[in-house]
């Protein structure tokens, strides 16, 4: 398994123009958050959980994939994903089950959408395409940048 300094190494190749990376610290946390209250919306049996049920297990194993590549990496990603699940919970209560979804399709596209467009300015295709782990390694990269500014290591 490569390194966490590896996989950031790689992305950071392909991400160097400043306007995909300013591009990449909105739409890839967005991304993030609307696959999270995507899985939120998936129906629960009556009994067995409490709505967003499946979103934990996605979130336990990206945590577990962050945290072999770093500790300190793995309980940053654990303190995103708690606040991206609050989050998710208080607008699933504000907006309903279908204003939740709709929000998050939109969002959804529209980042996706800025995404191609940042690389499209960057020049390179995205990391993904060559490799699907990079689509979690993204908001690790960014995490990575804000753990670094509070001189924590990763």
């Amino acid at each position: 398994m490569r390194s966490v300094n590896e996989w950031f190494d790689g992305y950071s190749r392909d991400h160097q123009h400043p306007a995909n990376r300013a591009i990449h610290w909105v739409c890839v946390p967005v991304i993030l958050w609307c696959v999270i209250a995507l899985l939120w919306l998936i129906p629960v049996p009556a009994g067995f959980a409490k709505q967003g049920a499946w979103s934990m297990p996605a979130m336990f194993a990206a945590f577990l994939f962050y945290h072999r590549l770093s500790r300190n990496l793995g309980w940053a990603m654990a303190l995103v994903f708690i606040v991206l699940a609050l989050i998710t919970a208080g607008l699933h209560e504000w907006l309903g089950f279908s204003g939740l979804l709709w929000l998050a399709v939109g969002l959804f596209v529209l980042a996706w959408i800025g995404q191609f467009i940042g690389h499209l300015v960057e020049g390179q295709r995205p990391s993904f395409l060559t490799d699907l782990a990079y689509l979690l390694i993204g908001p690790a990269w960014l995490t990575s940048k804000l753990m670094r500014r509070a001189n924590i290591s990763c």
